[in-house]
């Protein structure tokens, strides 16, 4: 009989966390072209560097961690007695720099006062403190160029797998094993988090609070 165990061990499939279009060369102009040409409810997240337009489609996988990510902020910011202005996907047109972005989620924290009650004015306000992009396939847009060339103080890189921290030191990410902005919180708990509320997100949120509380 033969066996049907393969002789060489077939790779395990990575999960398709995004589908994504790419269109080079586009002027500043042409990037506004396109993105005024797509429904205005449209279930994509543009993103612009140098003459890159990268259209990127989110799948269950990518919505899933960016939405618990964002909600791990959230808790963490409200236990710990922190202000915080979530911009979402807001638009993050820097014309001047020749970039745009649509991140996963963009939150202001340190300045949220000086953004309070009113909407964001990139030509004259700061960045967001904080951005999380959350690229579980491939993307090619240089991330951490892109929000560098923005002053983005800190950044968060999740790829389904490893979770990144990284703060801005003189125009240049370096990687932290800590968020600046949540330097009590080891990179574990936000693992543990996820797992947890792949299975039960009350149950995370709760477990997430109590361990805050008892610092």
């Amino acid at each position: 009989m033969v066996s049907a165990v393969p002789l060489v061990k077939q790779p395990v499939p990575q999960p398709v966390g995004e589908q994504r279009v790419v269109l080079r060369s586009l002027t500043w102009q042409g990037y506004l072209a396109v993105r005024q040409s797509l429904s205005s409810d449209r279930n994509t997240r543009l993103t612009y560097s140098e003459g890159t337009l990268e259209i990127t489609m989110p799948l269950e996988i990518h919505e899933f961690s960016a939405w618990l990510i964002g909600r791990f902020i959230y808790i963490l910011a409200s236990e710990l007695g922190m202000e915080i202005k979530t911009m979402g996907s807001t638009t993050l047109d820097r014309q001047v720099l020749n970039r745009s972005s649509e991140p996963d989620a963009a939150y202001y924290i340190q300045n949220q006062p000086l953004v309070a009650g009113r909407d964001v004015d990139l030509d004259q306000d700061p960045p967001p403190d904080l951005i999380v992009e959350v690229d579980i396939t491939h993307t090619d847009i240089d991330k951490l160029r892109l929000y560098a060339a923005m002053g983005v103080p800190e950044f968060w890189r999740y790829n389904g797998e490893i979770w990144r921290v990284y703060q801005l030191q003189d125009s240049v990410y370096e990687e932290l094993k800590r968020s600046p902005t949540f330097p009590q919180v080891p990179q574990a708990k936000l693992y543990e988090f996820l797992a947890v509320a792949r299975m039960s997100e009350m149950k995370a949120d709760r477990e997430l609070r109590e361990w805050l509380r008892s610092l």
